[in-house]
């Protein structure tokens, strides 16, 4: 028996909204839309008609590659235009990652990624989650997984220059990743989300060799 409360969740599905209207107000390498919906209300009823816009960027790929021998995460920094306010700058710290392209799965787009951005060469993926990167306006999902290296990689510059691509590698000490973490320095969600999820799950990972190394 469970010792956790059943919830009835969710409460409502897809048949539970309508859509009055779709437009597209703009398209260029992203889209967006306008739509007149509804939807149906806790308390009973329907809600009021009303505008929302969503932003249509297609979907993602992210993989954070870990070195065990050494201890060391793979991280990239470049520049991202979002982060123009941030107060340390528009450079992130992050794990690699690439849009998905018509056709492509979400495991061929972690292994592309990985070698365009950071010359690595990866064989097997280990799926980490997938989640909603803000969906009060986009319906972008993310996949996230977690490889394992033999070989120490090289840190040093990389990326696509016809993408206009600015990549350098780093290796950090996967303590000295958590601590930036709890500092505030890493603050971009698929980054902090892999970490925390390292956190989580590294017991788990690597007990075996944990086991054999008493």
């Amino acid at each position: 028996m469970s010792k956790f409360k059943a919830i009835n969740y969710p409460s409502f599905s897809a048949k539970d909204v309508e859509i009055n209207d779709k437009t597209t107000v703009f398209q260029g390498f992203f889209k967006l839309e306008r739509y007149q919906v509804r939807h149906k209300l806790f308390a009973g009823g329907w809600s009021d008609w009303m505008q929302r816009e969503l932003f249509e960027r297609g979907h993602a790929a992210a993989v954070l590659p870990y070195h065990p021998a050494s201890d060391q995460l793979v991280l990239v920094e470049q520049f991202r235009i979002g982060a123009l306010r941030r107060a340390a700058g528009p450079w992130l710290l992050e794990i690699i990652a690439g849009m998905v392209a018509p056709g492509e799965s979400m495991a061929e787009v972690a292994i592309r990624e990985s070698k365009e951005e950071a010359g690595l060469i990866l064989s097997e993926l280990t799926p980490m989650l997938s989640y909603l990167s803000s969906p009060g306006g986009t319906t972008e999902r993310i996949q996230l997984y977690f490889a394992t290296l033999d070989t120490l990689p090289q840190e040093g510059v990389f990326g696509l220059a016809h993408e206009h691509e600015d990549i350098r590698v780093h290796l950090v000490p996967r303590m000295q990743a958590l601590q930036w973490l709890d500092e505030g320095l890493i603050d971009n969600a698929a980054t902090v989300i892999a970490l925390q999820w390292l956190a989580l799950h590294y017991e788990q990972l690597f007990a075996d060799s944990q086991g054999s190394s008493e």
